[in-house]
């Protein structure tokens, strides 16, 4: 199973961060050998959140670890099947670390406020 955590870097170091849609680069974590494939976000100027989930269901995670997460990009993971937990914070190993440890909350709903062109 892949965990993807959302990240300012691409090592255990970098900084959690906590808009999904925006985020600099998606960490793809393999929690048996613990290795890293970072992948650069590059979000356009509209529907950062989809296009984020879209390149998040396509590399196979199963998990995703974010501060928060929009509207737009929350229907997109959970009609792929992949879970949200939010209200990472610290860097990438404290955040997993914290969901190994079930100390994340999954989400149910939108953390975030609406981005871009959608309604409000």
């Amino acid at each position: 199973m892949t965990v993807c955590v959302t990240a300012d870097g691409r090592d255990w170091e970098a900084m959690t961060q906590g808009n999904f849609g925006r985020a600099a680069y998606f960490l793809f974590i393999d929690p048996a050998s613990r290795t890293i494939e970072a992948v650069k976000n590059e979000p356009g100027a509209h529907g950062a959140g989809v296009q984020a989930a879209q390149t998040v269901a396509h590399r196979g995670a199963k998990a995703v670890i974010t501060g928060s997460v929009g509207p737009n990009a929350f229907r997109g993971l959970s009609a792929a099947g992949i879970e949200v937990f939010v209200g990472a914070a610290g860097t990438v190993r404290e955040a997993f670390d914290a969901y190994q440890a079930g100390d994340l909350e999954r989400a149910g709903a939108p953390t975030g406020r609406p981005h871009g062109g959608g309604r409000r």
